[in-house]
């Protein structure tokens, strides 16, 4: 059963999501999937994932983050915080329906999200984290807009990777800072994998390395050609089938 869903935020947001249930049991593990900046939950990666779980029996979540994709919103308005709240709404909701066994996978600025949310959910059963920004989101956005934070603060609004339409607010920058410096990360006691390119250029590799060492028991996976979208060869889907087989085996010990 494959159905497309809808749920509110704390601020009374419409968020879309698709719910994927094989087996149409409540009691089978679910995996919720966070998307990247600017992407969606209809991206390759999102579908893929779907696709791999599904033929294990194991059901998904995709959903847009606020400002993204299906959900209300302007994309200039995201903040971290948003996104957390997004998440934590959608796992309130899977809970509403029925699902007790929960599992997290986010990429890039979702993989951001989704550890956030590890730290402030105690009902995960793992974390999946590709290629995630872990620290200095403000930083990062930054680089990739070409402006400084004095501009940014004093114009209000910086164009996103100088993509035409893609603007977003000095709120934004504030709001990440909450999040900086790997700030509770340590808390997260659940298998958690990670696995990132060593060529990322848009999150620095160094980051997950960090990240890996704080997270307890957390298993790192680099990827030496590759970089944020694990284009060299076989990679992209290689990054995939580890995350998939993780929660695999996980699933099969619980």
């Amino acid at each position: 059963m494959k159905e497309k869903v809808f749920f509110k935020s704390s601020k009374g947001n419409s968020i879309c999501g698709v719910l994927s249930n094989p087996s149409n049991k409540l009691l089978s593990p679910i995996i919720i999937l966070c998307h990247g900046f600017r992407s969606s939950k209809d991206s390759n990666s999102y579908k893929l994932f779907e696709e791999k779980f599904n033929a294990m029996g194991v059901s998904t979540f995709r959903f847009d983050f606020f400002g993204h994709g299906e959900s209300s919103g302007l994309f200039e308005d995201v903040t971290v915080s948003e996104a957390v709240d997004n998440t934590l709404k959608a796992i309130d909701f899977l809970k509403g329906l029925g699902y007790t066994k929960i599992g997290l996978i986010g990429s890039s600025f979702g993989g951001l999200t989704s550890i956030i949310t590890a730290t402030k959910c105690r009902d995960l059963f793992a974390l999946g984290l590709r290629c995630p920004v872990s620290d200095m989101l403000g930083k990062l956005i930054l680089e990739s807009a070409d402006e400084t934070i004095s501009s940014w603060k004093k114009k209000g609004v910086i164009e996103y990777k100088g993509d035409f339409g893609w603007k977003l607010n000095y709120s934004f920058y504030e709001d990440a800072k909450k999040y900086a410096g790997y700030k509770d990360f340590s808390q997260i006691n659940i298998p958690t994998i990670i696995v990132h390119g060593e060529k990322d250029l848009s999150v620095p590799v160094e980051q997950s390395k960090k990240l890996s060492k704080i997270i307890p028991g957390s298993k790192l996976v680099l990827f030496p050609f590759s970089g944020h979208g694990f284009e060299h060869h076989n990679d992209y889907e290689r990054a995939i089938n580890l995350i998939v087989d993780f929660f695999f085996g996980v699933i099969n010990r619980m």
